[in-house]
């Protein structure tokens, strides 16, 4: 029996120490990571686009709105990965109704502006929680860390914004001499179909990269907060070595 297996990589530690590791969640399961995610993630920012025509500020909107759904199928693969099981896309789709069906109201709407939904998200996804349970479970896993929960979102709010500026800033760069105004002027104030999807274009690219990453790091800080509250990593490696 590894008794050190899981234990050292969940063993207690500070949350912002613990965020850290959703990176390393997210590197060592990249391929569960992108085959499944990204599938959904396209189909999701196509559909988004193809509102343009109803109004151009709306394909943005929407994968600003619908990132709460979209992080529901990355905590399905993450969920996996830290007991080593790689996920595929046919597992993702064995599971739709679970992960894309499951909690909809409450994940569009009420959840979405939550200052730490990441964090908590497993409460509601994979625990199984409702009612006065659910809300008894989210206090205790909150106590004493809303602080670092919603430091990890604002985070994470603020790297999103600096890369979708550094991309569209690139087209200054390649832009010719002299037209820097005209151009700004064109993505500020033009209504034209091409600035909507350019801007929708870029937008979808950086959640797309950095979504992983996110919904990884707010997972990390739950294992860790169940390690300070119940030696789950101690409990589930027990489990592994007498099953």
């Amino acid at each position: 029996m590894r008794v050190d297996g899981l234990a050292i990589a969940l063993r207690p530690r500070p949350m912002a120490e613990a965020a850290d590791l959703g990176a390393q969640l997210v590197r060592s399961h990249a391929r569960s990571v992108w085959r499944t995610f990204l599938p959904v993630h396209i189909v999701m920012v196509l559909l988004a686009l193809g509102t343009v025509e109803i109004a151009g500020w709306l394909p943005s909107l929407l994968i600003f709105w619908l990132k709460p759904w979209l992080d529901r199928s990355l905590l399905f693969v993450h969920s996996r990965a830290v007991f080593g099981q790689e996920t595929r896309w046919s597992d993702l789709w064995a599971n739709r109704r679970a992960v894309w069906g499951g909690q909809l109201l409450r994940t569009l709407l009420w959840r979405r502006f939550s200052p730490w939904r990441s964090f908590t998200q497993a409460i509601e996804q994979l625990e199984g929680q409702r009612g006065s349970a659910r809300r008894k479970r989210r206090a205790q896993l909150l106590s004493g860390r809303r602080g670092p929960a919603t430091g990890m979102q604002l985070v994470f709010a603020n790297v999103e914004m600096a890369l979708d500026i550094c991309l569209l800033s690139l087209l200054f760069w390649f832009a010719p001499e002299g037209s820097s105004r005209d151009l700004f002027n064109w993505l500020t104030q033009s209504d034209s179909t091409v600035q909507s999807l350019l801007t929708a274009g870029a937008y979808a690219l950086v959640v797309g990269v950095l979504e992983p990453f996110y919904v990884a790091a707010g997972f990390a800080m739950y294992l860790n907060r169940r390690v300070e509250l119940e030696a789950w990593d101690i409990e589930q490696e027990f489990r592994r070595g007498f099953r």
